[in-house]
């Protein structure tokens, strides 16, 4: 008897592409939500100078939108990165103040983790290009069943190099530019608030042209939806008094 094989729903690997990574970062819903309370840290403080209310408004935000997305009963993945973003903000201001350092000091420690995240996960994807495993080849493989069999494939292995290039290269320009800035206005070679605020112009004005460009890259990679995905026939049980 014959059996039919386990077909994933999507027939290409740039379909199957698309699909992971707008789950991955939530759309355009997920991408505000995780964009807003730093957004409103960073105007808060560079306007008011009130480095607690700052940090009250953009928690009260990631609040909010955590209230929302429970109210709607919708997934809490995406507002998640928020939440935990400003908690994680908190904790390093709370560690510069506990330092000795002023408020501008600790506003400008709130960014140090997403600078040290961005780093590291830009570390890991070039890791994964060069040792020819690119990081977007495992979303082809959490779909087709089998999360390593892709790489047998060199014209798969070669569109998800191409695209783990373009998905890292926002954090990857962030951190070069980012991290400097920060080091300068962590050791009084510029302007703490200054240091501040060319962050925030790198993160909300840089850093979202970044992620559209890199993202029209991407779209253009995967407009042709030319690479088809290997399926993965289910292994058949023995039956009763069959050899194998």
């Amino acid at each position: 008897m014959t059996h039919e094989q386990d077909t994933p729903t999507l027939d290409t690997v740039e379909a199957v592409v698309r699909r992971q990574m707008a789950q991955s970062l939530g759309g355009r819903r997920g991408l505000i939500e995780a964009g807003v309370p730093g957004l409103l840290f960073t105007l808060t403080w560079l306007t008011l100078k009130e480095l607690q209310l700052a940090l009250l408004l953009a928690g009260s935000m990631a609040a909010v939108l955590l209230v929302l997305r429970l109210l709607q009963r919708s997934t809490v993945q995406y507002v998640m990165n928020a939440v935990i973003g400003v908690g994680i903000g908190w904790l390093f201001v709370r560690w510069a103040g506990s330092s000795g350092g002023s408020e501008a000091e600790q506003a400008l420690a709130f960014f140090l983790p997403g600078i040290v995240w961005s780093g590291a996960y830009t570390l890991v994807m070039v890791g994964s290009v060069l040792a020819g495993w690119p990081f977007v080849g495992f979303l082809v493989g959490s779909v087709t069943g089998d999360p390593t069999a892709w790489h047998d494939d060199p014209q798969i292995v070669r569109l998800c190099s191409r695209l783990t290039w373009l998905f890292l290269a926002p954090g990857a320009i962030g951190v070069l530019l980012q991290g400097p800035v920060y080091v300068l206005g962590a050791t009084g070679a510029i302007d703490t608030d200054l240091a501040v605020g060319i962050i925030g112009v790198l993160r909300l004005g840089l850093g979202w042209a970044l992620r559209i460009a890199s993202w029209g890259g991407m779209v253009w990679l995967l407009a042709r939806d030319a690479t088809p995905v290997q399926r993965v026939a289910p292994v058949e049980p023995d039956r009763p008094g069959e050899r194998p």
